[in-house]
């Protein structure tokens, strides 16, 4: 299984990231998003499992703030900022989360923690990326997927 993993793309979604969208079998998002009509085109590629971010205002109300999903027996929670990932995660495998826009991929307490940056509009100098996922048999390989851009 094929996975896109993306946050914070602001109410932007790039060309180039609906690219590797068209070749994933599900999407995670880990918030904001900034408009409906994102959730929407993110939906008419895969699956779509997303949480809401602080810029997420009224018209995500019915967004979760957190979720937990297993795909391919993988168990992922997901959350938009790190700070609120609860202490007991029994049973989880990766956690995903956005907000920093900065890219983190890192095993700690055998649980891998993912943020995949930001692949919205460029913010604080960050380079604009997102991740690719493939899931097997119970386990998972990332790879990061850096957007080229200009100064947007």
């Amino acid at each position: 299984m094929k996975l896109a993993i993306l946050s914070d793309t602001h109410g932007l979604l790039r060309p180039e990231v609906a690219e590797h969208l068209k070749t994933a079998d599900a999407i995670v998002h880990g918030g904001d998003i900034n408009r409906q009509a994102i959730v929407d085109e993110l939906r008419q590629y895969a699956p779509l499992y997303v949480v809401r971010g602080n810029n997420d205002k009224e018209w995500a109300a019915a967004i979760p703030r957190h979720l937990t999903f297993t795909l391919d027996g993988v168990t992922f929670y997901m959350v938009h900022n790190r700070k609120e990932v609860p202490a007991d995660l029994t049973g989880v495998d990766v956690v995903v989360f956005g907000h920093s826009h900065k890219y983190l991929q890192e095993e700690r307490g055998g649980r891998l923690w993912l943020n995949p940056g930001s692949c919205g509009p460029r913010r604080f100098h960050q380079e604009i990326t997102m991740m690719m996922a493939e899931l097997t048999d119970g386990g998972i390989q990332v790879e990061k997927i850096t957007i080229p851009h200009d100064t947007k």
